[in-house]
């Protein structure tokens, strides 16, 4: 069974190349930092990968709010953001982030992060 993986961003294109990206595991999406939060909790996946600036409750926000929950301060947090390194050092004081990826970033790297954070190798991809 692979690991499932909920996957933020309020960029519908970049939410697919996240998902085509990220292939070898079971990725649930979201659109909004609220929708994200609501969806964590319902399905308790094995890491989230969240934008930083998205409508509703941001990426941080969000973060915070899985950190302080008994039920899922556990799940490892993979930040994404174009926001610069004002935004990287507030990932940096955040429970539960164990990485933090600017964009533009390279694939194989948000591959690598999600891996690492998982404590695995990557799947294999699906053909």
């Amino acid at each position: 069974m692979s690991a499932r993986l909920v996957v933020a961003d309020d960029d519908a294109a970049l939410r697919a190349l996240l998902g085509a990206a990220l292939a070898g595991y079971t990725v649930l999406p979201a659109a909004r930092g609220d929708d994200a939060l609501a969806l964590v909790r319902r399905e308790r996946p094995d890491l989230a990968v969240l934008d930083v600036q998205m409508p509703g409750l941001d990426g941080l926000a969000v973060a915070r709010a899985l950190a302080v929950d008994p039920v899922t301060a556990a799940i490892p947090v993979v930040l994404c953001s174009g926001a610069g390194p004002a935004a990287a050092a507030a990932a940096g004081r955040v429970a539960g982030v164990v990485a933090f990826l600017p964009k533009p970033f390279d694939l194989g790297e948000l591959q690598a992060t999600v891996a690492r954070a998982l404590g695995a190798a990557p799947p294999a991809r699906r053909a």
